[in-house]
């Protein structure tokens, strides 16, 4: 899937005609002085307050209408309030007239998020209205490429999504940046992930395995090394322990780990940071079929640790483990995955708040200080030593699912944790990445959760500061 371009930003120095004017709720009683007497009147008389993110079209004697759009307060860099206007505006051309105070590089990147759209539908056309502006910001544009990117193929049914599409999607990412991509399959597979062919051999849709590397044009040769992992499985029907039909209905998203990594990877190489990257994506559907994976199976992971499979349906921390395993082989200054892994975590955080996980609390307070700044959260969950006997099994090292009916996203990631070499500085995100509802900035359907603050975190996380602003 090609990526797309944001036609719904216009960079130049051509002013629109129209006009959105920021104002906060202490300007409403200053209106007239912004947008003039009968503007101003028309706004108080239906009751605009400039909550953020309201909308209201005012009239306007220069020009026929003109908008008004509550901001946050002063300090506040949170995009979606941004997010209403592509929809709420009507069709043409607009400018934004913003307090300076307001950084309009998140005014640009709200606007380009709730300019989302995906159909399949034969003419279908994106949000009518236009942002003109003269200089959108590189980071803002290139952070919402790579998030179009990721909802469109979590938004793709999985008729049109299967493994071999979803690696084909990586490399044609990835490559136009010089990443060098090497996609495992067959009995290469097999020996280097016995993991992943475990759970895929269920379908007639086989895996594939993408590994990818590259650096920065400013990186050196001991530069700081990422490796992201992605859960990239197309289609989760349970296998032999299968989902009922409606725990089936948005499981074409259970690739949204492996989406957000290679939007989060894109992001990166379009930046050009100065570090050296390395992403894993497994790529692989969890099917019914004679050869599929049983409950009490017992494989031995490619780390040598043997794992009875206690649920089929638990496939996810599967096909995870064999390419966490391989990314400490590089000693790597971070080890971030990303994956669509447990109700659990929704049930604890509900659809919002992607569940973070790890074993440094250094890096973790990093990535949460950096959410809440950009207003991407994450929540941190622990992992919680008290657990850990609960993946016990009596004829493996471990098994796939907890014995008990509690914290399932706190297990998941312990059985995880048996696949991270301890000196390895890991995080893990256990993301929705479903929007269930439109709101602003977010339409419903595939989301990429936690890039932002992921992104945002990267210069602490890998002591990029002195290098970024030398």
């Amino acid at each position: 899937m090609a990526v797309r371009e944001i036609e719904c930003v216009t960079t130049g120095r051509r002013k629109a005609s129209r006009i959105v004017h920021g104002v906060r709720a202490g300007d409403v009683k200053t209106l007239t002085r912004i947008v003039g007497e009968a503007a101003a009147g028309y706004a108080a008389a239906v009751g605009f307050s400039a909550r953020p993110g309201e909308l209201m079209i005012v009239p306007d004697g220069r020009s026929g209408v003109s908008a008004l759009l509550g901001l946050p307060p002063e300090g506040v860099s949170d995009p979606m309030p941004f997010g209403g206007l592509p929809g709420g505006l009507p069709k043409g051309a607009w400018r934004l007239d913003l307090p300076p105070d307001v950084d309009r590089s998140v005014a640009t990147l709200g606007f380009a998020l709730g300019a989302y759209r995906f159909s399949l539908r034969e003419g279908s056309k994106s949000a009518a209205a236009t942002l003109v502006e003269e200089s959108p910001g590189a980071e803002a544009l290139e952070t919402a490429r790579s998030i179009w990117l990721g909802r469109d193929l979590i938004n793709l049914p999985a008729n049109l999504l299967g493994p071999a599409e979803l690696a084909k999607a990586v490399v044609g990412a990835l490559s136009p940046f010089g990443a060098k991509t090497k996609v495992v399959k067959g009995e290469a597979l097999a020996k280097e992930y016995p993991l992943v062919a475990h759970v895929g051999a269920g379908s007639a849709r086989k895996p594939r395995v993408v590994v990818a590397s590259w650096s920065g044009s400013g990186a050196a040769p001991d530069a700081p090394l990422l490796s992201l992992v992605g859960k990239g499985v197309c289609f989760d029907a349970g296998g032999n322990d299968i989902k009922p039909s409606a725990g089936m209905l948005r499981m074409k998203k259970d690739m949204g780990g492996a989406a957000t990594v290679l939007a989060l990877a894109r992001l990166i190489m379009a930046r050009d940071l100065p570090i050296r990257l390395e992403a894993r994506f497994a790529c692989v559907e969890n099917s019914v079929s004679g050869s599929a994976m049983r409950p009490l199976d017992v494989v031995t992971a490619r780390n040598g640790l043997t794992v009875e499979i206690g649920n089929t349906d638990a496939e996810g921390r599967l096909v995870m483990a064999d390419l966490l395993s391989e990314a400490c082989e590089s000693k790597p200054a971070l080890l971030l995955d990303v994956a669509t892994l447990t109700g659990a975590a929704r049930v604890a955080l509900g659809p919002d708040l992607p569940a973070l996980l790890g074993n440094d609390d250094r890096a973790a307070e990093a990535l949460l200080k950096a959410g809440r700044a950009v207003y991407d959260p994450l929540w941190r969950l622990p992992l919680w030593d008290g657990y850990r006997d609960w993946l016990r099994s009596p004829v493996a090292n471990i098994n796939n699912v907890s014995s008990k009916p509690f914290a399932g996203a706190i297990t998941a990631a312990l059985f995880l944790e048996r696949f991270v070499d301890p000196a390895v500085c890991w995080a893990h995100i256990d993301s929705y990445a479903w929007n269930d509802s439109s709101r602003p900035g977010r339409p419903e359907g595939g989301e990429i959760m936690g890039l932002r603050a992921i992104f945002a975190a990267l210069p602490t996380l890998l002591n990029l500061n002195d290098i970024l602003h030398s």
